[in-house]
């Protein structure tokens, strides 16, 4: 075993010798800077209390920082190759290496040159990861720079969680949870560096539980009553007639007596179901947990058994799943922007083009953009000339609008189109409520889950033109 003394001579005095370059201490001073940085993370990441939990952590501290230690190195190991390399072809190597001491003034000028460089490196290194992990945390950075997420970004700016941080909703608390974000925020980075990424991009239980999320901000318990809903929409005549319904949905909740009511009384209980599929839709299985703690299962007659031993617990993201990503229907969004004033219900025919338009197959959204503008401003110059003449403005804004729609719910680069994301609140546009509450679902005893229609809600006007209900509230 060699001694100290031999080591010194035979390896540390040549090391500190050849590595006394512009390179190597270059490369010294980037590994010691990442480093430091690394190991505070660690012990922040051990130790410490309200760290970010950002999913791409692990992208920066797993994988760029050990690559930047790792590049310090290799320069090291160059330059130390590239100055032997030199000295040996000038015949310049000394026949013994001096000697590795803080007096000798070549080796403290080298000394000099890492610390000096380690420290500059330290503070770049530091603040480019701290911004980095500030921009990782920002919506604009899970929405713009991650282009596949386009999608997603369009419709939570227009939800009702728009200024919810993504990692709020996306990234449960806890170690487990952030461990889990990371893990999978790397895979993720990876699948879109290959293209090699699912189109669509869907949840397929990618959310956390409500329990970790959700309830962070509402209370399930809270008795909300009920809510009155009023939608709008226009028939495919020439004038575009208008009509209006109006619904009283049972929202309900838990009082202060601990009573349950409505919806979200009805589900505040244990219940378990089994779906066939990643987004939920098909669900032949439920079991529910009576208040004495029995079960009762409800099998869909002649579905296939489904294997059973792990049930999904019922929470708010059963029903709530497109609560900041929710995509609207053709119509629907139609609908709700004629009621607003643009497209404009005073040009003939409107609806009916204009949903002829929006429901037409695009190979992209700039052709759709191009397409849908003229298409519209054709249809009025051709079959309306005098509505052109005097409504041009009205007209180029519709096509304008009709626009917007498309390009807020429709992406034919990731094969999102009209009806792509089921909405599960309410049932006319997907499956929805009916997925359980279709009649189908039965007991061994014969109880059925129910589908009255009047538990959730009563229909109080459908499609009436100026109803007197809307005029008694003052709404009409």
């Amino acid at each position: 075993m060699p001694s100290a003394g031999s080591f010194r001579e035979s390896w540390l005095r040549p090391f500190f010798f050849y590595g006394n370059n512009w390179l190597s201490l270059i490369g010294g001073g980037i590994t010691t800077a990442s480093a430091m940085v690394l190991v505070g993370f660690w012990v922040v990441a051990v130790f410490g209390h309200g760290g970010s939990s950002n999913p791409y952590l692990g992208i920066l501290f797993d994988l760029l920082l050990p690559g930047v230690f790792i590049l310090g190195l290799i320069l090291i190991l160059v330059g130390i190759l590239l100055r032997r390399s030199f000295l040996l072809s000038t015949d310049q190597v000394p026949s013994f290496f001096p000697e590795v001491s803080i007096h000798d003034p070549v080796f403290r000028h080298g000394l000099d040159i890492a610390v000096a460089a380690t420290f500059i490196n330290f503070i770049i290194v530091g603040i480019c990861c701290y911004r980095g992990v500030a921009y990782m945390d920002t919506v604009s950075f899970c929405g713009n720079t991650c282009h596949v997420m386009a999608p997603e970004n369009a419709a939570y700016h227009v939800s009702s969680h728009a200024g919810v941080a993504c990692t709020e909703c996306h990234v449960a608390p806890g170690t487990a949870g952030y461990i889990h974000a990371k893990v999978n925020g790397t895979k993720q980075l990876f699948m879109v560096l290959v293209d090699h990424y699912p189109r669509p991009i869907m949840a397929n239980h990618k959310v956390p539980v409500a329990s970790s999320t959700c309830l962070n901000c509402h209370n399930a318990n809270a008795e909300l009553g009920d809510k009155l809903v009023v939608t709008q929409s226009f028939a495919d005549d020439a004038v575009n007639t208008q009509t209006s319904s109006v619904t009283v949905l049972h929202v309900g909740g838990k009082d202060a007596l601990g009573h349950l009511s409505g919806i979200h009384g009805a589900h505040l209980g244990k219940i378990e179901y089994v779906s066939t599929d990643n987004e939920d839709q098909n669900i032949p299985w439920v079991r529910k947990t009576n208040s004495d703690g029995s079960t009762t299962e409800f099998v869909v007659a002649g579905a296939p058994t489904p294997n059973t031993a792990s049930p999904r617990l019922m929470d708010c993201i059963g029903c709530h799943n497109r609560a900041a990503h929710s995509f609207d229907t053709a119509e629907g969004a139609l609908n709700k922007m004629m009621a607003q004033g643009s497209p404009s219900s005073s040009l003939p025919f409107l609806h009916k083009e204009g949903l002829l338009l929006l429901n037409g197959k695009y190979v992209s959204q700039s052709e759709a953009k191009a397409r849908i503008a003229s298409s519209l401003v054709t249809f009025y110059r051709s079959q309306y000339p005098s509505v052109w003449n005097q409504q041009r403005p009205a007209v180029q804004t519709s096509a304008d609008t009709l626009v917007k729609i498309y390009m807020s719910n429709v992406f034919p680069a990731m094969n999102v189109r009209w009806g792509t994301h089921p909405n599960n609140i309410g049932h006319t546009d997907s499956l929805g409520c009916f997925r359980c509450h279709d009649g189908n679902h039965t007991s061994t005893a014969g109880k059925t889950i129910t589908n009255d229609c009047s538990i959730c809600h009563n229909l109080v006007v459908s499609n009436e033109a100026h109803p007197k209900v809307l005029t008694d509230l003052g709404m009409n």
